[in-house]
C-alpha cells in the first residue's frame, strides 16, 4: 500500500488548497453622457500594489475529486481459486523440500480500511501533509481443517496486514512549475498485536514528480519512483496527468502506472469514475501454522501480492464534506508468490530483467473474482 498504500502507495493525491490574490479595479462614475475613446497609454505604468509579491500555483486544478482526509472502508473479493505450489524450503536441517502442495476455494477475502491524510503547513508556497493507514485481508477457505500447505494455514490463522505512515510535500516554484514528493513507511505482514515483528522489516517506498501547472484545467508531471504496487520492490519512471474539460464534465486523474481514471462530473456532489489501480505489498510470513513441525519463520519468507484493480466507482456527497465513496470491479491477479530475503536483503528482480536471481520459494496462482469496496469520508473543503 505504498505510494498510498503504495505506487505510490503513492499511492499520490495532494489535498489542500493554495490560494492566490485577486485585484479588483474600481472605476468612478463617469456622469457625462458622452461618449469618449478611452486612452489606455495612461495604464502603462501600473503595478500590483504589492511590488516584487511572488504567485505560486496551487497543487489542485478544477473540478478534481475532493481528497480524502479521513476514511473508514471495507473491501470485499468473492469467492476463487487459490493453487499453493510445493514449498523449496531451505532452512537448516528441516530437509523440507516439496512440501504440500495444494489447491483450495477462498469463500471470501475481506477486510477493514482505514486512512488519514492531514494538513500539517497549508501555505501558497509550501504543502506538507502527515497520513497513515491500517489495512487487513482476512481469508476464510472452504474447508480450513483440510489445509495442509503451510502457507494456506497461515494465511488462513492470520490473513495479512498493512500498517504505515506517509508524507508528502508539494513545492511550488512558481505560478507554473512545482515539485511533488512521497514517501512512506509500511510495516506489513501476517503479525498479530500480540506476536508483533521487528521494525527491520518495515517497506520504504518514495517518489519525486517535477511537474507543470499551464492552466486551472490542467497539470502534469514526469518522475521516478520506488514502490511496491506489484508485490516487490521495483523502481519505475511515474507520469501525472490530471484534467479537466472546459465545461467541467469530463476530466481525467493519472498518475501511471499506479492508477488510471476518468472522471464524469454529473455535479460538485456527485461524480462517476473509471479506470484501474495498482495494489500491492511485500508482507513478512511472521507467525506460521506448524506443518509436519516446520514454521515458515525460520526461512525469512515473503509473499510478493500484487494485483490489478478494474474499477467503476461512485462518490457523493451524504451531508456537505462527509462522502460516501462505492466500488466495484474485477480483480486480476498479477503476483502471490513467496520469496526468502538473502542475507536479510529482498531480491531486487526489476521485473524479471535480472538472470542471476534464486528462484521463487514458492510459485502460488489464484482466479479472478468480483470485489467490492465501500467507505465513508471527510473530505476537504
Amino acid at each position: 500500500m505504498s505510494f498510498q498504500s503504495r505506487f505510490l502507495p503513492i499511492a499520490f493525491v495532494v489535498t489542500t488548497f493554495g490560494s492566490f490574490s485577486t485585484i479588483w479595479a474600481q472605476v468612478p462614475e463617469n456622469t457625462d453622457s458622452t461618449v469618449t475613446e478611452e486612452d489606455y497609454s495612461l495604464y502603462d505604468n501600473v503595478e500590483y500594489s504589492a511590488e516584487g509579491a511572488r504567485r505560486f500555483c496551487s497543487p489542485k486544478i478544477e473540478g478534481l475529486s475532493p481528497a480524502k482526509l479521513i476514511s473508514f472502508g471495507y473491501d470485499y473479493q468473492m469467492g476463487y481459486n487459490m493453487s499453493a505450489d510445493t514449498l523449496n524450503s531451505i532452512q537448516t536441517g528441516t530437509g523440507a523440500w516439496n512440501l504440500n502442495a495444494q489447491d483450495a476455494q477462498v469463500l471470501r477475502s475481506h477486510g477493514m480500511r482505514l486512512a488519514f491524510n492531514i494538513p500539517v503547513i497549508s501555505q501558497t508556497n509550501l504543502v506538507w501533509q502527515l497520513g497513515g493507514n491500517y489495512w487487513e485481508q482476512r481469508y476464510n477457505f472452504a474447508d480450513e481443517a483440510s489445509l495442509t500447505n503451510p502457507m494456506l494455514k497461515s494465511l488462513s490463522a492470520y490473513g495479512l496486514k498493512t500498517a504505515g505512515l506517509s508524507t508528502t510535500v508539494f513545492k511550488p516554484f512558481n505560478d507554473k512549475y512545482f515539485m511533488l514528493f512521497q514517501g512512506s513507511a509500511d510495516y506489513s505482514g501476517n503479525y498479530t498485536f500480540k506476536d508483533m515483528m521487528p521494525l527491520n522489516y518495515m517497506k520504504y517506498s518514495a517518489a519525486l514528480i517535477f511537474g507543470k501547472r499551464p492552466s486551472e484545467l490542467k497539470q502534469w508531471g514526469v518522475g521516478v519512483a520506488r514502490t511496491y504496487r506489484v508485490g516487490e520492490i521495483n523502481y519505475i519512471p511515474v507520469v501525472l496527468f490530471n484534467s479537466t474539460g472546459v465545461q467541467n464534465k469530463w476530466g481525467t486523474e493519472m498518475l501511471f502506472p499506479a492508477r488510471v481514471h476518468v472522471r464524469r462530473t454529473i455535479n460538485s456532489r456527485n461524480m462517476l469514475f473509471a479506470g484501474y489501480e495498482l495494489e500491492g505489498q511485500s508482507y513478512r510470513m511472521w507467525n506460521t501454522s506448524s506443518v509436519d513441525g516446520y514454521q515458515m519463520r525460520e526461512d525469512d519468507l515473503e509473499i510478493r501480492r500484487g494485483e490489478i484493480r478494474l474499477r467503476m466507482v461512485y462518490e457523493f456527497s451524504l451531508k456537505e464534506f462527509i462522502w460516501l465513496s462505492i466500488q466495484a470491479g474485477y480483480r486480476i491477479n498479477y503476483r502471490f508468490d513467496m520469496d526468502r530475503l538473502m542475507n536479510g536483503e529482498e531480491n531486487y528482480r526489476a521485473f524479471g530483467l535480472i538472470d542471476d536471481m534464486p528462484p521463487y520459494v514458492m510459485v502460488n496462482s489464484l482466479t479472478n473474482p468480483l470485489y467490492f469496496n465501500v467507505s465513508i469520508n471527510l473530505v476537504s473543503p
